[in-house]
């Protein structure tokens, strides 16, 4: 740049080339960033007519450097009149889209209750611990020594078959009954015990009443002179609890390896009152767990003898128990989260 008309030619230029872009930014960004075009410090083209004055004879100077201001400031008005203009246009859109009416309902959430399954897990502790149980946690991942054979199981019994049975390895597997945490307890503790241990089980079953994973609660009472009266005694006290003061229960004949006798126990039936229903198919009893008295050979697999203290043990399928208080006729009911069938069942 050689003179002070060069200088008028080129801040004409640069106004109009502001005025026109001005007119094309929708957000203070797009200012910012067409503001840099123009009074960068380093790069910016206002910026860089000051580096003219270097070649402009030293009589115009003044002049010169007066018109580069002129221009500097007249820029800078234009921007911030078009940032505050956009800055004031996204604050209204903002407010607007974050405007709350405080006169509408606020949205209604739903309370959650606990599942049926942990509903019922919940109950059977609170009744047992008010017997005097201790609750015992098991692993869910057993040794076979601890699954089947401490529990007098054979070696050729179906329940160790592939079939029946998850194994990790010859020696793991996922426990296919809570039975297992007795002999830890037993090993680690010595009479009078009186324990129960809830937890999940794990056994290749899948119909409408049975399913691969479930949850069981298994009990045991081991002392001096603990008989099958006993059990009984302590499972009218349970029952009564669950379905009402006027339940009994009956013992049948079954068999257990880790018990003998064994019993499978059976309530009469809450809906129809022994009289015969679709429930209880008629009967007026309904099937509800297995008990019996410890097999001797468990005890002494413990180091317990035998001679001086028996003991009895039963094992509850808690889905099962849901399933009847609660009337659901398919167990997979119990796993869905169908908010339709969980939403009618709420005991607390």
């Amino acid at each position: 740049m050689q003179d002070l008309n060069e200088l008028k030619e080129v801040i004409s230029q640069i106004k109009e080339e502001i005025t026109g872009g001005i007119g094309s930014l929708e957000n203070s960004k797009a200012v910012y960033e067409f503001k840099k075009n123009f009074l960068d410090s380093k790069n910016g083209k206002i910026s860089a007519l000051m580096k003219e004055m270097r070649n402009i004879p030293n009589e115009q100077k003044a002049n010169f450097g007066k018109g580069v201001n002129e221009l500097k400031a007249w820029a800078a008005e234009k921007f911030d009149e078009i940032d505050a203009a956009l800055k004031a246009k996204e604050a209204t859109a903002r407010y607007e889209k974050e405007k709350i009416d405080v006169t509408m309902p606020a949205v209604k959430t739903k309370k959650g209750n606990l599942h049926p399954v942990t509903q019922i897990r919940n109950e059977l502790i609170d009744i047992f611990a008010s017997m005097g149980f201790d609750v015992f946690e098991g692993s869910e991942i057993e040794t076979d020594y601890y699954n089947f054979t401490a529990l007098n199981t054979p070696a050729d019994h179906p329940a160790r078959d592939m079939q029946d049975t998850f194994y990790l390895s010859p020696e793991f597997l996922l426990r296919t009954q809570t039975s297992a945490g007795q002999i830890h307890v037993m090993e680690a503790k010595k009479p009078p015990i009186k324990i129960l241990s809830p937890g999940k089980v794990f056994r290749s079953d899948d119909d409408a009443t049975h399913s691969p994973m479930f949850t069981q609660m298994e009990g045991l009472v081991v002392d001096k002179g603990i008989t099958l009266c006993d059990l009984q005694g302590m499972l009218n006290t349970l029952v009564q609890k669950i379905f009402g003061a006027d339940t009994t229960t009956r013992f049948r004949p079954s068999y257990f390896p880790f018990t003998e006798p064994s019993v499978e126990v059976d309530v009469s039936c809450f809906e129809c009152k022994g009289k015969g229903c679709r429930l209880c198919k008629g009967t007026g009893w309904i099937e509800v767990l297995g008990a019996g008295v410890v097999n001797r050979k468990v005890l002494a697999n413990c180091d317990i003898n035998p001679d001086e203290y028996s003991g009895f043990a039963f094992g509850i399928g808690i889905e099962r128990l849901a399933m009847l208080k609660y009337g659901i006729n398919n167990i997979k009911m119990l796993y869905e989260s169908d908010l339709r069938v969980l939403e009618q069942i709420n005991d607390n």
